[in-house]
């Protein structure tokens, strides 16, 4: 089993490794993992199962969008990785990848651990328990990844909640915009693609520092929930040069209540049931 798990230098508690033996015995077999967490904690997709009862946020549609509309490379970073939904899509999506997937939040880091075990892609995707800032000072991954992901967290001077967290996955006080692009702008190959989802209401302040930081936007979707629904958020790609032939489309998930719209179902069926 080739995952591993840095907690800035220190071995993990003794909870990880509970739960790395736990994964080894129950790797052939998911519901004998199911049995021991509680109901309603976990998302089944096709290939794999996402455990999320140690995670502040759980798997939605923002997450699964990303990971099945980004483009990939041989190497790739998942910047915010929580339960590591989205580094294993990628892992589906391109076998012959490997993947590094960064979060800054131990109690997700572990549940990650334990996802990428039990999963097809132990031996592609490698989780590390760090802050991207930290992550992307290390001079041997300078430029080393050919795309980058992120469903980074946004919320700006708003109201908290009582989980912290919660908080730390969706407010920007431990990862700026400008911090995200920095970083990424160390990180990312020359020819490289940075893709990010974001809500409607925050695009424009992303793409203002994105393009403070040098990044030129490639592609741009416009995500309606129904046909005659404004977007609600945007798939966003960044690159570090001008692209010659900008992608703009704006596209719908359902039709109808319940019915997957041709685009949806076109880029999902891979992953849910």
């Amino acid at each position: 089993m080739q995952s591993k798990f840095a907690l800035n230098g220190k071995a993990v508690g003794l909870w990880a490794i509970n739960q790395f033996f736990l994964f080894l015995f129950c790797k052939a077999n998911h519901l004998a993992y199911l049995c021991i967490v509680m109901p309603n904690t976990f998302f089944r997709f096709k290939q794999f199962v996402v455990y999320q009862d140690q995670c502040a946020m759980k798997v939605g549609t923002d997450s699964v969008l990303l990971g099945a509309w980004a483009r990939g490379g041989s190497r790739m970073l998942d910047i915010g990785c929580g339960t590591g939904v989205i580094a294993m899509m990628m892992a589906q999506r391109f076998p012959l990848s490997q993947i590094d997937a960064v979060d800054i939040d131990p109690s997700a880091c572990k549940q990650a651990v334990v996802n990428v075990g039990m999963s097809p892609f132990d031996r592609q995707v490698h989780v590390v328990c760090s802050s991207i800032q930290q992550w992307a000072d290390s001079p041997h991954l300078q430029g080393c990844y050919d795309a980058l992901v992120s469903n980074p967290p946004f919320f700006d001077n708003a109201l908290k909640a009582p989980d912290s967290l919660r908080n730390t996955a969706r407010h920007t006080d431990t990862l700026p915009f400008d911090q995200l692009f920095m970083s990424a702008k160390r990180l990312l190959d020359q020819e490289g693609e940075f893709s990010v989802i974001i809500p409607f209401d925050y695009k424009a302040k992303l793409q203002r520092e994105a393009s403070l930081c040098g990044f030129t936007l490639a592609r741009e979707y416009a995500v309606k929930t129904t046909p005659h629904k404004a977007p609600k958020r945007y798939l966003l790609a960044f690159r570090l040069h001008p692209v010659k032939d900008f992608d703009r489309q704006e596209v719908v998930l359902e039709m109808a209540p319940g019915v997957r719209s041709e685009w949806y179902h076109k880029i999902t069926d891979d992953f849910y049931l």
